[in-house]
């Protein structure tokens, strides 16, 4: 398992994560009390732990699920549970909702994501009168297929994706546009409670050159396998849709983050955390 069940990880994310503590905000604290936390993990054997195991209501949503599905289920459920240890609270069954987003306990909200060699979560603790969202995305770091790209992007985000392709070889940025997207709708869809289409944001991808006057691929390291962060950056999303009404007024877009290290590209929002 990628860092502890609780207390600090790479850098100081409750949880242990590596990847998300480059993407997700250093967390804040309130009468002793964690608001952000993230586990990961990059395979799915938890050799004898006794805590890796899905609750009986969560096995029970598996019964006609492909093996492939059912391993992709259960980590990111273990992984769930292990977050929100060490956020402070139980760890409960996470049921799948009326659209198979996760059902998150009262006053905690969250994402998980899953995909070949990376599984995680993500949570954080509610504030009243403040709006909190949490989404997260992980992809391999390869291109889409082929007809893809032009299903998920406006004609303004190719012409950007082609610029930074030419800048940053090294990702693949039709692939991070679909991961920033679906981090997009997964910190939406808890605030709105409705779809939202991948032409229903702009989005504007940047890089980050250095880090506090680190470069980039010296300022978070992933050990095990190797292959730490190659590249960083951030992302503006503009809703092109209204959104809800929140106590801050209109919700008109988000802000995140993103990662490229270990073959993988890993986006996040968090908002209020």
């Amino acid at each position: 398992m990628t860092g502890q069940r609780a207390g600090g990880g790479a850098g100081g994310l409750p949880g242990g994560a590596e990847l998300l503590a480059a993407v997700l905000p250093p967390p804040t604290s309130g009468a002793g009390r964690t608001a952000l936390a993230a586990v990961e993990k990059y395979d799915d054997d938890f050799g004898d732990a006794v805590d890796a195991r899905l609750f009986p209501e969560e096995a029970a949503t598996l019964t006609r699920a492909v093996d492939k599905r059912r391993r992709e289920f259960t980590t990111g459920r273990i992984c769930a549970h292990r977050a929100l240890e060490a956020l402070g609270e139980p760890a409960v069954p996470i049921l799948p909702g009326e659209h198979r987003e996760p059902r998150w306990p009262g006053g905690v909200v969250g994402s998980i994501t899953h995909t070949a060699g990376y599984r995680a979560a993500a949570v954080a603790r509610q504030v009243p009168g403040a709006t909190v969202s949490v989404g997260i995305d992980a992809e391999p770091n390869q291109a889409t297929p082929g007809g893809v790209l032009r299903e998920i992007s406006l004609p303004q985000e190719r012409d950007l994706l082609a610029e930074l392709g030419r800048a940053h070889p090294q990702v693949c940025w039709d692939r991070l546009l679909f991961s920033a997207k679906e981090s997009v709708y997964k910190a939406w869809f808890p605030l709105a409670r409705r779809w939202l289409g991948f032409d229903d944001a702009e989005l504007v991808l940047t890089v980050d050159d250095t880090v506090d006057d680190t470069p980039v691929a010296a300022s978070v390291t992933v050990p095990s396998t190797g292959g730490g962060v190659t590249a960083r950056g951030r992302f503006r999303a503009r809703l092109l849709v209204p959104g809800p009404d929140l106590p801050t007024g209109e919700l008109t877009g988000f802000t995140g983050r993103w990662v490229v290290g270990r073959g993988l590209i890993v986006t996040a929002i968090a908002v209020g955390c």
